[in-house]
């Protein structure tokens, strides 16, 4: 029986804590008023992430979501659309914050979260007044919603050429481009090479407390940076924001690769509970999304369950629950966790089959 005064906290790579290293390194910051445009531990953190990229400049900002909500602000006119996949972070859960720029969604249906290049073309609106223009096309990468897919290098580009080719720009949201790159191989600036803008997350995988930025073009940045002061995300002596992203950038990003392997420790030891299913060939990073469809459950109550034995989980869609490792969890609790969850699970499982008289 597991142990149920252990908690082992899987809802999100976002609940991470600052470390004794990192909190030093926040008390320690040099800092200045970065509205006025002089705080060097930001501007410090701003050069480092463009560089990482392959970019001319970057931005910092306090969310993810800030970063891309100024993104479609700056490429996207009202009335304009956004071509991108349906599951989309920017879609399903940013609180149709597009719709406050007055611009619209075109999803699709994409596989494990990546588009087509095909599918996009067509997509694409003919320029016409009858037809709301395309200004956008739009990847994720992990892909969040699809349980943390890696975009293979060569869709990415073949998908951005597409946008190119018709004079649209692409955007990429690399809110965990940090766990893309160790899990592909591939380096940041090679997989954003492909896309006109990117936005990165510092709180997510990486294990800052706060913070996203955004990176493309200098008069990109330029523009960016008026829209941040309209959406009132200029923030002051933000170096000590800053310099907990220097930090997880220095200690925290080849380690991804720990979390990554626990997550699929963890999809391996649940594949084979009755009731659920949990694509393997999906859980490519530090997610893991399961379907509890065949428990008869509402993943609702399975969290509850898991809770009260020590183990925090998310519920992710009617049918799905999820659980995403990081660096405040190690093997162990990972094993603990997979522990209690199978005997949550396939106690769920054992309840459906009671209720509806088992097989027959």
């Amino acid at each position: 029986m597991a142990n149920p005064d252990r908690v082992v906290d899987l809802r999100s790579d976002t609940v991470t804590k600052p470390g004794p290293a990192m909190r030093a390194a926040i008390a320690s910051a040099e800092v200045d008023d970065d509205v006025l445009g002089h705080d060097p531990t930001t501007a410090e953190l701003e050069k480092r992430v463009a560089a990482l990229l392959g970019k001319e400049a970057a931005l910092f900002v306090p969310s993810g979501t800030m970063a891309n909500q100024i993104c479609v602000r700056a490429h996207c006119a009202p009335g304009s659309e956004i071509v991108l996949d349906r599951d989309s972070h920017v879609l399903r859960f940013e609180a149709g914050a597009p719709q406050l720029a007055g611009v619209g969604l075109h999803p699709l249906d994409g596989d494990h979260g990546f588009l087509d290049p095909d599918l996009v073309k067509r997509a694409i609106g003919p320029r016409n007044p009858h037809v709301p223009p395309t200004a956008l096309v739009w990847g994720e990468n992990t892909h969040n919603a699809a349980g943390g897919t890696v975009w293979p290098i060569d869709r990415l580009d073949a998908v951005a050429a597409v946008a190119h080719d018709t004079g649209i720009p692409f955007h990429l949201d690399g809110a965990r481009i940090w766990n893309a790159a160790v899990a592909s191989g591939e380096a940041p600036a090679r997989i954003a090479a492909c896309a006109d803008t990117v936005t990165v997350g510092l709180a997510k995988g990486l294990g800052a407390p706060v913070g996203s930025l955004l990176a493309g073009r200098t008069s990109f940045v330029e523009q960016a940076w008026v829209i941040r002061k309209q959406l009132g995300g200029g923030m002051r002596q933000s170096g000590v924001l800053a310099a907990a992203g220097l930090y997880a950038l220095d200690h925290h990003v080849e380690r991804l690769g720990e979390d990554h392997s626990n997550a699929r420790i963890l999809a391996e030891r649940l594949v084979d509970v009755p009731g659920i299913r949990i694509d393997l060939a999906a859980t490519q990073s530090n997610i893991v999304v399961i379907d509890v469809e065949g428990t008869g459950r509402n993943p609702a109550e399975i969290v509850r369950d898991a809770e009260r034995r020590g183990v925090r989980i998310i519920e992710f869609g009617h049918t799905i629950v999820r659980a995403m490792t990081h660096l405040d969890v190690g093997r162990g609790d990972v094993l603990h966790a997979a522990d209690v969850l199978a005997e949550v699970l396939a106690g769920s499982s054992a309840r459906s089959a009671a209720s509806s008289g088992g097989d027959r």
